[in-house]
């Protein structure tokens, strides 16, 4: 594992050989693939937790949009590992971001990084997040700031720094909240108030920012269980929303994508939860 606040630079090719300055991996081409001498776009797209569940698919949905892939972790490097090996294969460069996002610092490193990158960050979608079990009678503290510092510091934290990199370029951030943040989610409150919190901050930055950039929420509901929930409990909730079927990832995709894509929608929440939020 590569040491914390680490920036992993991989696939980085241009006619053929790697460019210098940069360390590298072999391209991965699929069978059929020809060799790349340009890549589609100079633009490059920062996915958050994009090692793992709807941030890897949001991942590979830009990569086949052309964008290069800044594809942060915390600790899933093998996970990491296997989702850039997948983007490269699309064609796009994908460039491997270790942090812990609970510290300022490491964040700021890996913007300070991403600057001396050959595309320009347009897109930030900040997916990462936390989502402990806890009583708000007997949370523990360090459990509640952790879980902040990392749904809804992060995120502004991370804004702020795209924020400077995206002049002049129609930059867009997609914050990814969750449908349980209009619930009162007991079993969960340090996460419903993180991703309630997340929703106002995106409304703010959408002001903030405004007009050269383009603030958006997604809020996914029944999409992927937790880990900690088990089958019974996962079919319980599905039966409850009227349309009686979970949501799929890619379901989320195209929500993110429509918000990158349309140019006149800002500060808005998408919410993709089958009626959840009805009931």
């Amino acid at each position: 594992m590569a040491p914390t606040g680490t920036l992993i630079l991989c696939a980085v090719w241009r006619n053929g050989r790697p460019m210098s300055g940069f360390s590298s991996r072999a391209f991965s081409k699929s069978k059929g693939l020809a060799e790349l001498t340009e890549f589609p776009r100079n633009d490059l797209a920062l996915i958050t937790g994009g090692a793992v569940r709807l941030g890897r698919e949001i991942a590979l949905a830009l990569a086949r949009e052309g964008y290069a892939i800044a594809l942060h972790y915390h600790s899933s490097a093998g996970k990491a590992e296997k989702t850039a090996r997948e983007i490269e294969k699309l064609g796009v460069p994908a460039y491997l971001l270790q942090a812990d996002l609970r510290e300022p610092e490491q964040i700021k490193a890996c913007f300070a990084k991403i600057s001396g990158l050959p595309q320009h960050l347009t897109v930030l979608v900040n997916s990462a997040s936390v989502m402990p079990r806890g009583d708000l009678r007997s949370l523990p503290v360090t459990e509640w700031d952790d879980t902040l510092a990392v749904n809804l510091r992060a995120p502004w934290l991370c804004a702020q720094a795209a924020a400077e990199l995206m002049q002049g370029r129609d930059g867009v951030i997609i914050n990814l909240s969750d449908s349980g943040a209009r619930k009162t989610w007991t079993g969960f409150p340090a996460y419903t108030i993180s991703k309630a919190g997340l929703e106002v901050l995106t409304r703010l930055l959408a002001r903030s920012l405004a007009p050269g950039i383009r603030v958006n929420a997604v809020a996914p509901g029944l999409i992927l269980p937790s880990e900690d929930t088990s089958p019974d409990e996962w079919q319980r909730l599905v039966q409850r929303l009227p349309v009686k079927h979970q949501g799929a990832p890619q379901d989320v995709v195209q929500a993110v994508l429509f918000l990158i894509n349309n140019r006149y929608i800002t500060g808005e929440t998408l919410v993709v939860d089958g009626g959840y939020q009805l009931i």
